[in-house]
């Protein structure tokens, strides 16, 4: 006797999908407001409009929320074209200002998954894998910037993985945050700023 498949209904995939955004926007939200520790699977169900029970059967747990907010912050940052665009950049000024606009793109369109990540760190079960997991490829993307800045010419005074440590120091989620959110800079001061700060430090010579 054949076994009968079950039947999928596209409208209700569709539903479940747009339930699903629903619940990982207003997580994302309460998060990035509150902080993940003070933040309960009841308040997100409350905030989505649906139940706790449809919460964990949509998303799983608090935790498992938290983990699909950095997969999909990181796949829908853009880091791949913008460091493409960068690399096509002939002249150290140009790739600065480049990384500058791309880097405060990602952390101003994505400004609350980044707070949402940063409030989680301190509290989180696993903190160290959270932040490896959310910063992995903006890492790499910057030692990639590294890399093509010590191609050009003048190269940085700095030796490579120093350029990398101080492109992250500057243009990574806590040099925007520590200005924008900590400091009330405005995002376009920061941004001028921040190129020509990388600018007089990296191209310094004794």
């Amino acid at each position: 006797m054949p076994t009968k498949r079950p039947y999928a209904s596209p409208l209700r995939e569709q539903a479940a999908a747009r339930t699903r955004e629903q619940i990982l926007l207003r997580a994302t939200e309460l998060f990035a407001e509150r902080g993940y520790g003070l933040v309960t699977v009841a308040d997100i169900a409350s905030a989505a409009g649906v139940s706790p029970k449809t919460v964990f059967a949509s998303t799983g747990s608090k935790g498992d929320i938290l983990d699909r907010i950095v997969d999909q912050g990181v796949a829908a940052s853009g880091y791949e074209q913008a460091v493409r665009e960068i690399l096509e950049q002939r002249s150290p000024r140009a790739v600065l200002e480049v990384l500058a606009r791309g880097t405060r793109a990602g952390n101003e369109e994505h400004f609350c998954v980044h707070e949402a990540i940063h409030k989680a760190l301190p509290v989180h079960e696993n903190g160290d894998a959270l932040r490896r997991r959310a910063t992995a490829a903006y890492r790499d993307a910057l030692l990639a910037v590294a890399r093509h800045l010590h191609g050009l010419t003048p190269a940085p005074s700095s030796a490579e993985p120093e350029t990398a440590d101080l492109l992250w120091f500057w243009f990574g989620p806590g040099g925007w945050r520590s200005l924008v959110v900590e400091n009330g800079w405005s995002w376009d001061r920061t941004e001028e700023f921040l190129v020509r700060t990388a600018t007089a430090t990296l191209y310094r010579r004794p």
